[in-house]
């Protein structure tokens, strides 16, 4: 395991001062860079150690915030910021872009090597990125087959990879057509993998709050996401021999 750093980055976005964690690999070169976007209850430990061990693979992480500092761990107060957030591409951007520029101008960072991985609304705005034209390497997703404005996916210039629950009802049977019907009529490279028996959030370890109906921890699908997660990192964004220290 190599040595990493962390430390906690204020940045404004969505009228908030929100608090990103930036994990950094060993060494002082430049490296490839993940955005890492959380679920709607907004960033938490399981984020940060998620950024982590991206830094220990020998990327530049960020975890991004959603609510200015805060976890919301009373549905309904989640529901009522992530609905109309959801329902608002500009703000997803926004909130996306001023996370993206602090990742950016990291020194650490090659900004021309980046990708964004999320979960649930952080994955929606990993979307919402790539729908705005930026210019990523890929697009991870988990619990986030949302679909955007009619054209605006034939922006994306990456690979996308979607996971879901099969038995998720949030994001149902329909939702998911929807989403790959808008991928492939966008002509991208693009994957969904459906973990059999899965709820929302089944990557998510259990937590000592009340969560939204039909979300459930499954720990041997939460190993196999991220797995994919890796996988989709190492064929698109590799960690070269080159720029290892």
């Amino acid at each position: 395991m190599t040595t990493i750093t962390t430390r906690p980055v204020e940045y404004p976005a969505d009228g908030l001062t929100m608090i990103g964690h930036l994990a950094l690999p060993a060494g002082f070169n430049r490296r490839p860079a993940v955005l890492l976007g959380p679920e709607g209850m907004g960033l938490s430990d399981v984020e940060r150690r998620r950024a982590d061990a991206l830094a220990e693979l020998g990327y530049v992480a960020l975890a991004f915030d959603l609510h200015g500092g805060r976890y919301l761990g009373d549905p309904e107060e989640m529901l009522a910021r992530c609905i109309p957030l959801l329902a608002d591409p500009d703000r997803m951007r926004g909130i996306g872009h001023a996370a993206l520029d602090v990742l950016r101008t990291e020194p650490r960072t090659d900004p021309d090597r980046i990708a964004v991985v999320g979960y649930g609304t952080g994955g929606a705005i990993g979307l919402e990125l790539g729908r705005d034209g930026v210019e990523l390497r890929a697009i991870g997703t988990v619990n986030a087959t949302t679909t955007g404005r009619p054209g605006e996916a034939a922006r994306i210039r990456c690979p996308v990879w979607a996971g879901v629950g099969s038995e998720d009802p949030i994001m149902p049977p329909a939702q998911r057509d929807a989403f790959t019907a808008e991928m492939q009529a966008a002509g991208i490279d693009w994957r969904l993998t459906a973990y059999g028996g899965a709820l929302h959030a089944f990557h998510h370890p259990p937590v000592d709050h009340p969560t939204v109906p039909g979300v459930g921890y499954h720990p041997q699908h939460a190993q196999r996401a991220w797995r994919d997660i890796i996988d989709l990192l190492t064929e698109c964004l590799p960690v070269t021999d080159k720029l290892r220290t």
